[in-house]
């Protein structure tokens, strides 16, 4: 059964005036393939401070998800960390939650070791 990981900005607010983004909301599900399939997601707020004279500031016009997204990679970034180390890191936690569940699904079983009696 593989998990996949899947990221993707959920909403942005801009300025009118310049188009500068400073707050975007984003999300990521880890989920498995199977069936029944297994889940666990976690996502959040990222406030950004843009600022239109920096020569790496990217036009609201110009802007993709992978743009946005390696914002919030950065944004999850501990101690040295690159921003694909955090991205990885992040997945690892959420893939383990759904092999978790996964894991315990295949370990319980429900049932009666005899034939019910039916209803009268």
């Amino acid at each position: 059964m593989a998990i996949t990981n899947t990221w993707s900005v959920q909403d942005m607010q801009r300025t009118d005036a310049d188009g500068a983004v400073f707050l975007v909301y984003w999300s990521m599900v880890s989920a498995s393939d199977g069936d029944p399939a297994y889940s666990a997601s976690d996502g959040g707020k990222l406030r950004t401070e843009p600022d239109p004279s920096d020569p790496d500031f990217i036009p609201y016009a110009d802007l993709t998800e992978n743009d946005v997204l390696g914002w919030v990679y950065s944004s999850l970034i501990v101690d040295d960390e690159t921003a694909d180390e955090a991205k990885a890191r992040t997945e690892a936690f959420w893939t383990a939650k759904v092999q978790k569940q996964i894991d315990a699904a295949a370990t319980t079983a429900s049932g009666m070791p005899w034939t019910p009696t039916p209803a009268a």
